[in-house]
């Protein structure tokens, strides 16, 4: 299967670039069927490669080249790509994933004008997602993270004539833009110091480098920026929660299998940075706790079921920052899966549910659909057990090995872990906040319109992503229960040599052994936890049948209004922005800059119409000015006493 691999990238654009200039000439039907075994075919070759690549089956990546991109002097960057353990399991996610939102997208989009338009863009996103995980050099990764920026921005403000759509779009590819000035100082670090941008001789070169550990913790920074914007941490995560502005798929495709995830995959792909970068790893950790219990404590009080959405991926975002930030890059990688599952699951449910009630958003408007609507319903609810973390879910056993791993992780490590608790609270709460009020609580839906299952091209999707969600999780499992550390020996391999770097120059993070009595107490803890969260929400919004409000006083105003920071955001930098543009567009450039030019150009107005008397054509005048030089001239000579 490996001699297959060039398909799996091929496969996408070729798909992007048939649905793309044959829109208007093909039936939906076709665009979509196209679009959608773009993506699950190269699912089928990495499968089949992935099989290879089992533990301990193979070591050494499998490099690709394809052609020499860039070559200036001694600097050399090519298209090629580098296969191995993660940047396999990195495509088998966007691909299977992926290719299960194609699907979905068959039934969710059917009548839409931009329908072939839509599965372009989708393939594109694919295309450049997998250029991102499979590069072997940090050019090509840069061109395809920007390439899912420019996609995003395609696909958020996909219904360009809504002006929310449009802005949504901009805030994220200008906020995206922001964190970029990070990767590239990074980059340009690296190459400075390691004398090359891929990554393998990039990490045998500075390997050899005894001092780099004296400039990493300034270059995994400058790439932590990076993942900052794509990953959206604090404080550049704003643009997360409007990019549901785009259809439901995208956001699944968003969320779950692609974009948001890139940040965690480049922190993993150079661990052999970040290991030698304690204290930017500890800063790390911290941010990855503060977002994840910031944007957990916001979806508690929003009403809009995508926006609930939105901000627990920005939380458990968090909880994968954290294990990264702790040095935990399995737990880290293991929860980017399994969120991937029931994220997307989430995602297309509430899509499922906006498709059947008719493209309403707003929870104030549902309730009593579980008997109405039994696929999207049922899968929901698997995959709200995941999120929440109860076991046997896949949830359960990836954060309970990021809040394990953060517990035991230096001197900071009860204070992250306390805070990743807590955040954990907050998700089982608004989470089955949202399960009591749309599928239980009482029906506020619209009389006039009639609720109805979704096609099969959409509750299929559920189904299996639902069955993901439950069983993804027995990849890694804890001492206490059955022991299995599948994803541990699979990753060994990318990781042995940033460890033994680490564990060389002394920066390797030490974690405290835990005995199997603290480990189930710790996981105990953690269920209780979601299960008083659950009890909460059970008695709040459906024992009580509390309404939903719109308004809100103290600090729940705080809280609606999700801090303020979008308007603070407003007033520090977008309005002083867009005041000095406007100074610059109407005083500087046109009462300075254009008055100045102007005024240059009429004062060569002004001599060549003097100029231009001159050049009378009359004969006489000529004669005349003849004798007026000629006078000139003997005056001056006389003068000089010639």
């Amino acid at each position: 299967m490996l001699d297959l691999f060039p398909l799996v990238v091929l496969l996408p654009l070729l798909g992007f670039l048939h649905n793309g200039l044959l829109k208007d000439r093909i039936p939906h039907r076709f665009a979509g069927a196209i679009g959608t075994l773009a993506v699950f075919i190269p699912f089928l070759i990495t499968l089949g490669a992935f099989n290879e690549f089992r533990p301990m089956e193979r070591t050494a990546p499998h490099l690709v080249p394809v052609f020499d991109w860039i070559v200036v002097g001694n600097f050399k960057s090519s298209f090629g790509y580098q296969i191995d353990q993660l940047s396999l399991y990195m495509t088998l996610i966007i691909t299977g994933i992926g290719s299960l939102i194609h699907l979905y997208s068959m039934g969710y989009m059917k009548g839409n004008a931009g329908y072939n338009r839509f599965f372009a863009y989708l393939n594109l996103f694919i295309f450049c997602m997998l250029n991102l995980v499979l590069s072997d050099n940090l050019v090509l990764t840069f061109l395809g993270w920007e390439g899912v920026g420019l996609s995003s921005y395609l696909l958020i403000g996909f219904d360009y004539d809504k002006s929310s759509a449009a802005e949504a779009g901009m805030k994220a590819f200008i906020l995206n833009r922001i964190g970029d000035v990070g990767f590239i100082l990074g980059t340009g670090f690296l190459f400075w110091l390691g004398g090359s941008l891929q990554y393998l001789q990039l990490q045998t070169n500075l390997s050899e480098m005894s001092e780099f550990a004296n400039y990493a913790n300034i270059v995994a920074l400058f790439f932590f920026i990076a993942a900052m914007g794509k990953s959206a941490q604090i404080p550049l995560y704003v643009w997360l929660p409007d990019a549901m502005a785009g259809p439901t798929p995208v956001s699944a495709l968003i969320h779950a299998a692609t974009m948001v995830t890139a940040g965690i995959f480049l922190i993993a792909r150079l661990n052999f940075v970040f290991l030698l970068a304690p204290e930017t790893s500890l800063f790390i950790a911290i941010i990855g706790a503060v977002t994840a219990l910031f944007a957990a404590t916001i979806g508690t009080l929003q009403n809009d079921i995508k926006k609930i959405l939105a901000y627990s991926t920005v939380s458990q975002l968090g909880f994968m920052f954290l294990a990264m930030g702790s040095m935990s890059y399995v737990a880290g990688l293991f929860h980017l899966m399994t969120h991937a599952f029931f994220k997307a699951l989430l995602f297309l449910g509430a899509g499922s549910v906006i498709h059947a009630l008719h493209h309403e958003q707003n929870i104030k408007h549902m309730g009593g659909l579980f008997g109405k609507i039994k696929v999207t319903s049922f899968t929901f609810l698997l995959g709200t057990l995941a999120i929440a973390g109860f076991f046997p879910f896949s949830g359960f056993f990836s954060k309970d090995l990021i809040l394990e791993k953060t517990y035991t992780y230096g001197a900071f490590g009860s204070i992250l872990w306390t805070m990743g608790v807590v955040a954990a609270f907050f998700t089982s709460f608004y989470m089955f906040r949202l399960v009591f009020v749309v599928f239980f609580g009482k029906d506020n839906t619209d009389p006039h319109h009639k609720v109805h299952e979704s096609p099969w091209t959409m509750t299929l999707p559920l189904v299996i992503l639902a069955t993901g969600a439950v069983v993804a999780g027995f990849l890694q499992t804890p001492h206490f229960f059955l022991h299995i550390d599948a994803l541990e020996r699979f990753f060994a391999p990318v990781l042995a040599k940033g460890y033994e770097l680490a564990s060389l120059q002394g920066t390797l993070a030490e974690h405290k052994t835990l005995v199997h009595d603290v480990e189930l107490s710790l996981a105990a803890f953690s269920v209780g936890i979601a299960t008083i969260g659950l009890i909460l929400a059970y008695f709040l919004y459906q024992r009580k049948q509390s309404p939903i409000l719109e308004e809100h006083t103290g600090f729940r105003k705080i809280l609606f209004h999700k801090y303020y920071i979008d308007e603070i955001y407003d007033f520090l930098f977008v309005r002083p922005f867009l005041f000095l543009s406007k100074g610059v567009a109407f005083f500087f450039d046109t009462k300075i800059l254009d008055r100045f030019f102007l005024g240059i150009g009429g004062s060569f107005g002004v001599i060549a119409n003097g100029l231009r008397r001159l050049q009378s054509g009359f004969i006489g005048d000529y004669a005349l000015y003849v004798v007026i030089g000629t006078f000139c001239i003997l005056v001056y000579l006389l003068t000089r006493g010639v």
